[in-house]
């Protein structure tokens, strides 16, 4: 099985402005995406970006960067852009590891490849249980929830699903149920769709919650899931975020 690996890099994170820039022991976080997707068996990694800084950055420590449009409403949008400009084949996999992952383990990059590879769905992600109960209620963490066979039913920032008789008897508490699941942002995804994603107008529950893959389920496709393979810490969208992850750098 072969995959490219594409990581978008905005310089204008709402959050976070400038973040994949931000130094995380010694290494802007973007070097540090980019090499642990370069440890996965992709065939090729490549940098997306908006912004010349970005650009430079990654050109110092070697990367291939395809520089994209400022206009992109979601890191999918600049993914499609990419296979546009380097026409690849509609077959090839595309996995989007986002530019704020410092830490995800490549083998979970190799999983999510392999979990679209081995079906013909429109995507595919991964996710993990959540620790906490301060997690479930904590918008900057995104839940999903699956059905049986592991198709995506709904992500959201709210805490879902809603255990009333649980909250009820226990408030405060995380339910034991392996229900309970973390999204983990990376994606899967074959270029004819990211091609056809284009066309898609974006929905109502996407822009609500902020969450560009609730486009692909109001237009009804289908996102297949799994439980990744390693944990992954979470990704940096707040400044908090980053002090950790630079304590966890530093261990």
């Amino acid at each position: 099985m072969s995959f490219v690996v594409v990581i978008p890099a905005r310089h204008a994170s709402t959050r976070l402005p400038g973040k994949a820039l931000l130094d995380i022991a010694g290494k802007p976080m973007i070097q540090r995406v980019y090499e642990q997707a370069q440890a996965s068996s992709a065939a090729r990694v490549i940098v997306a970006t908006d912004h010349a800084s970005i650009r430079d950055a990654c050109h110092r420590f070697d990367a291939e960067v395809c520089m994209t449009r400022t206009d992109h409403p979601s890191g999918t949008d600049r993914l499609a852009e990419v296979v546009q400009q380097l026409a690849l084949g509609d077959d090839t996999i595309i996995v989007n590891v986002q530019g704020d992952e410092p830490f995800i383990p490549p083998a979970v990059i190799d999983q999510v490849a392999a979990l679209l590879s081995g079906n013909t769905a429109e995507m595919a992600t991964l996710c993990e249980p959540l620790a906490s109960y301060d997690d479930l209620i904590n918008p900057n963490v995104v839940k999903l929830v699956s059905d049986a066979a592991g198709r995506a039913l709904y992500f959201s920032r709210a805490p879902i699903p809603w255990a009333r008789d649980d909250f009820a008897r226990q408030p405060g508490a995380l339910p034991a149920s392996d229900l309970y699941c973390r999204h983990i942002g990376i994606y899967a995804y074959r270029a004819a769709f990211l091609r056809r994603y284009l066309g898609l107008s974006a929905s109502p529950l996407e822009q609500l919650e902020s969450l560009e893959q609730l486009r692909v389920l109001w237009h009804g496709g289908t996102i297949m899931t799994a439980k990744a393979i390693a944990s992954v810490p979470g990704g940096i969208d707040t400044r908090a975020d980053y002090e950790k992850a630079c304590a966890y750098a530093a261990q």
